[in-house]
């Protein structure tokens, strides 16, 4: 385990009470836990945006699979980006639409383009690319 740092913030009060609202509503036992949290948040930040970084991440995807080709096209999309994908949830929601997780690792770049590909497919109602790291720098 690595050794704990203990250290001073300070703070605006009015500041400080919308951090412990956040905090609770959030679920953090204590300040430590959630200001830790934010700084990991802000190093994978800080990480994607460095183009020729190694990442991980997922993109999430609400789509209408009635509408004409949509499935062909994530999947054609999908197999030219098999290098990428480590894997693939496909949900059925409802009787029209469908929940499709797409997890990545890859290059910075080529995964922002995987995702702008398929956000873009007509019948995809919504889709983000959820950015998340290798863990070696946090």
């Amino acid at each position: 385990m690595k050794k704990i740092k203990r250290f001073g913030v300070s703070m605006e009060s009015d500041l400080l009470e919308k951090f412990d609202s956040y905090m609770n509503f959030n679920n953090y036992k204590n300040r430590s836990e959630a200001i830790r949290d934010l700084i990991r948040k802000e190093l994978i930040h800080q990480e994607w945006s460095k183009s020729n970084e190694e990442v991980a991440g997922a993109v999430i995807m609400i789509y209408d699979h009635h509408k004409h080709e949509v499935v062909n096209k994530l999947l054609d999309i999908q197999h030219d980006y098999k290098d990428l994908i480590i894997s693939t949830q496909h949900i059925h929601l409802d009787h029209t639409n469908c929940l499709e997780v797409v997890i990545v690792k890859g290059k910075i770049n080529q995964i922002v383009v995987l995702a702008s590909k398929l956000k873009s497919i007509k019948g995809v109602k919504h889709a983000e690319l959820a950015r998340s790291t290798l863990g070696k720098n946090i």
